[in-house]
């Protein structure tokens, strides 16, 4: 493989606080260390950070526009007025419009949901949706997840007669849309001290402040957070702070107690009576709900998500697998389409980032498109496709590149673009794709760090096998869940050798299963090497080698330790 691997030698600093870390909580100095590249510096910050609880998250009214945004929902309450819950296609939005309307429900009937069509109406407020919420006497409309770049069609809305409270956690521009609240952390003028929750959390905390407000008990949120969880994970933002709360209690949630809608797709996955983790949501909750809006209309998994009876659940569900089963089969041929048109560029490897256009690729997959090319080349991506006369697209970004700049550095271009450091959404007039293509390139040339364009390993630790014993691996998990500012540790082992038993695997012998010993203890290790095969030869030749790898519990046997090595290396000749 070719990645590099970086590994920063610790401090004399770091190493004394992490022996205090170590010795005051009673685990391993590495994790004390682990603790202190987390900004945790005493005991009582690892404890909260080991243990979040839901008494620590942040006051709602913190929130700028809070009060506002609760006064007037209760007016539509007591005056009885039709509202409408609106929000994004994505798992970010169909969540958060599913808590929203769920929760309000509860307590009012006169309430419906709303998703744009990706085709017809495409991404965040639509004139089509505003007139709908009008031929059926909204006056109430809280969008989530979107809007907040809306200012034309938001003084549409007005003029019908139809306010609007926006949920968001986009960045906005300099205007702000003429809505009666404005939930937004990242707005200029923003007091909430957390910045980064996701669209749904910032649901969540709308609802707890109306749940406050009107004397209603915090336990009648706690069957929501299944859903923030879903959000947090399948929209990559950072699981530090206030989302590691939400992220905990809501992965406790999937476990124990799922709402019906969300037992169901657990069930058509695979993952009934198996403990779910957020790389679980990642790569097989989330890409169901999102199939719906990526391959018809994002309200087949709000439907869904709200959903009361089980078998109905199950039935819709299964339709979702299906939509999904269709988008894995676009998103190969599109992805080796796309991978067909980079690899014929002149000079490919000289690009620091990669643009592509393509009118026949469906709208709803060319999202999934950029970040595999993002993961493939190691470049931020856009790839677009054409609808009527714009071109829209999508654009992933690689860690620590922020795309929104880069696309904001061309907004003249285009007729309208959001999104966040590492997604972005953008429309323009086709004329425009190639002066797009040619400053964007120019950007991100100017402005992109070498190490950002090749495959870097950050190693956390070098340890030696002896190290990861079962409290060793207990301790460990309890830095789960991870994520964005929280990643999952990585471990560097030097001069480690095969035991004489680990083969070639996999349907098409593309992995290798290995037990490993290392020159400084007897431990024999189990370790799983996803499509390295090509090492296989070396491994069997008694030379020694380094790996990098996750430490991970072995899903087949419980309780036993097995490390997913991400790359091998030949060691250093002492």
């Amino acid at each position: 493989m070719n990645n590099k691997w970086s590994y920063e030698q610790p401090s004399p600093e770091q190493l004394e606080q992490a022996n205090e870390l170590s010795k005051a909580l009673g685990i391993s100095p590495v994790l004390g260390k682990l603790l202190v590249d987390r900004d945790i510096h005493t005991p009582e910050e690892a404890k909260k950070f080991f243990r979040p609880q839901l008494i620590h998250l942040l006051d709602p009214f913190l929130f700028k526009d809070m009060d506002i945004a609760v006064n007037r929902l209760n007016e539509a309450l007591g005056r009885k007025e039709r509202i409408l819950v609106y929000g994004d296609y994505d798992v970010d939005g169909c969540t958060a419009v599913a808590l929203v309307y769920k929760f309000i429900q509860h307590y009012y009937s006169n309430i419906d949901y709303y998703i744009p069509d990706r085709n017809e109406e495409g991404y965040g407020v639509s004139y089509k949706g505003v007139d709908y919420a009008a031929e059926t006497g909204v006056k109430l409309i809280i969008v989530l997840d979107c809007g907040i770049k809306a200012i034309d069609e938001i003084a549409y809305a007005k003029k019908k007669g139809i306010d609007f409270i926006i949920c968001d956690h986009h960045v906005p521009d300099k205007i702000l849309p003429p809505a009666v609240a404005i939930l937004n952390a990242k707005r200029e003028d923003n007091t909430y001290p957390y910045m980064h929750l996701s669209g749904c959390g910032v649901g969540f905390k709308f609802m707890q402040a109306f749940a406050i407000n009107n004397g209603i008990e915090f336990s009648q949120l706690i069957p929501l957070l299944d859903l923030c969880a879903i959000s947090i994970a399948s929209d990559i933002v950072p699981i530090m702070g206030e989302n590691r709360i939400l992220a905990y209690h809501g992965l406790r949630q999937l476990n124990t107690n799922p709402s019906i809608g969300v037992k169901a797709i657990i069930d058509v996955c695979g993952l009934t009576d198996r403990e779910i983790t957020i790389s679980d949501i990642i790569f097989k909750i989330g890409p169901r709900i999102n199939a719906s809006g990526r391959m018809t209309n994002g309200k087949v998994a709000v439907s869904l998500l709200v959903e009361k009876n089980y078998k109905a659940a199950r039935n819709e569900a299964e339709q979702i697998n299906q939509y999904n089963e269709q988008r894995k089969d676009l998103d190969k041929v599109m992805t080796e389409e796309a991978n067909h048109i980079v690899e014929k560029l002149d000079h490919k490897h000289e690009h620091k980032a990669i643009v592509i256009y393509n009118e026949e690729w469906h709208k709803g997959v060319i999202g999934i498109v950029a970040s595999r090319l993002t993961e493939i080349y190691v470049r931020p991506a856009v790839v677009l496709t054409r609808t009527d006369d714009m071109a829209t697209g999508s654009a992933r970004s690689v860690a620590g590149f922020d795309v929104y700049k880069a696309i904001e550095s061309c907004e003249d271009l285009l007729d309208n673009f959001g999104g966040h450091t590492y997604a972005a959404g953008l429309s323009m007039k086709v004329e425009n794709v190639p002066e797009f293509k040619r400053r964007f390139e120019e950007y991100v040339d100017q402005n992109i760090l070498p190490e950002q364009t090749s495959s870097l390993l950050e190693i956390n630790a070098k340890i030696n096998f002896k190290e990861i014993t079962h409290k060793f691996h207990n301790d460990l998990k309890r830095f789960n869940p991870s994520g964005p500012d929280n990643p999952k540790p990585l471990f560097c082992t030097e001069r480690v050798y095969d035991f004489g038993t680990s083969r070639v695997v996999g349907r098409h012998q593309e992995h290798i299963k290995l037990e490993l010993v290392d020159s400084k203890s007897n431990n024999v290790m189990n370790g799983i090497a996803f499509g390295q095969s090509s090492q296989a030869r070396f491994i069997k030749s008694k030379n020694s080698f380094d790996i990098v790898y996750y430490i991970e519990e072995n899903s087949h046997k419980r309780g036993e330790v097995q490390l997913q090595i991400e790359d091998i290396k030949p060691s250093e000749k002492e």
